[in-house]
């Protein structure tokens, strides 16, 4: 209303100025504004729709700074909710082997020192070298074999045709350690990582534990931080399958140059 109310009297003004004061033509004020209105009103329109224009781009702009933050913001959240989850499992791992056997304690502790420095100091970019997480995960893997060692077998392969990729950080130890958590004693947990021609594959199977009946207790907080970084991070540019039957196993492919 505001605009539209200073449109029109800057219109009239400006044809009464330009009647009255340039032209001096001594025209009726209708007469005026049947000749000379449309001069003014062409100029208004057009720098009007310049001022829109360049009011419109300053709030996409403001949109999409906007969105990022809130991404950023989201992603944050998401590690914080990683972080101290690994780090409470492999506390107590920790605390459990200085009691039962505390020879074992001393490499333990060496494997947690390197698992925290890549969650502290390595995981804080969005994307990190593919190389970095995977040592990261061969490192968890080595501890938990360790932690489990005549409860689980655990077959752990890795097939890799080319390091030079990137990856976020904390995305697969997410299911990884699921399979650890979930799983029964005297039972068998197959994780297998490929990569091959800029596509991860990575494929986790294990036991369901009867105890945990219900779908929703395995895709916890953990599957569904998962999926909402997966969404953020790299859009349609994965498939993620969860199969529950008398495994529960879990696919994830992922295109890294994406």
């Amino acid at each position: 209303m505001l605009y539209a109310v200073l449109f029109i009297l800057i219109s009239f003004l400006a044809t009464q100025l330009y009647c009255n004061v340039f032209t001096k033509c001594g025209c009726s004020f209708m007469k005026c504004l049947s000749d000379y209105l449309w001069q003014t009103i062409v100029p208004l329109i057009f720098f009007s729709f310049v001022w829109i224009l360049f009011k419109y781009l300053e709030r996409e702009k403001e949109i999409e700074k906007a969105l990022q933050e809130r991404t950023e913001l989201e992603l944050r959240f998401l590690k914080s909710q990683i972080n101290p989850h690994v780090l409470f499992n492999n506390l107590n791992t920790v605390y459990s082997y200085s009691i039962e056997k505390p020879e074992q304690t001393p490499d333990l502790i060496l494997k947690l020192s390197g698992n925290l420095k890549h969650v502290l100091y390595e995981s804080t970019e969005d994307y990190i070298p593919l190389d970095k997480e995977l040592q990261y995960i061969d490192n968890y893997i080595d501890f938990q074999k360790i932690r489990t060692q005549g409860i689980k077998n655990v077959t752990y392969n890795v097939s890799v045709d080319s390091y030079h990729h990137k990856i976020a950080p904390l995305l697969l130890i997410t299911i990884i350690e699921n399979a650890f958590k979930h799983s029964p004693p005297n039972s068998d947990i197959i994780i297998n990582i490929k990569v091959i021609q800029n596509t991860l594959e990575c494929y986790i199977q294990n036991d369901i534990s009867t105890i945990i009946k219900e779908k929703d207790s395995l895709e916890s907080i953990g599957l569904s931080n998962l999926k909402k970084r997966l969404n953020l991070l790299y859009h349609n540019n994965y498939n993620l399958k969860v199969l529950e039957n008398e495994t529960f196993t879990v696919t994830l492919h992922l295109n890294l140059d994406s």
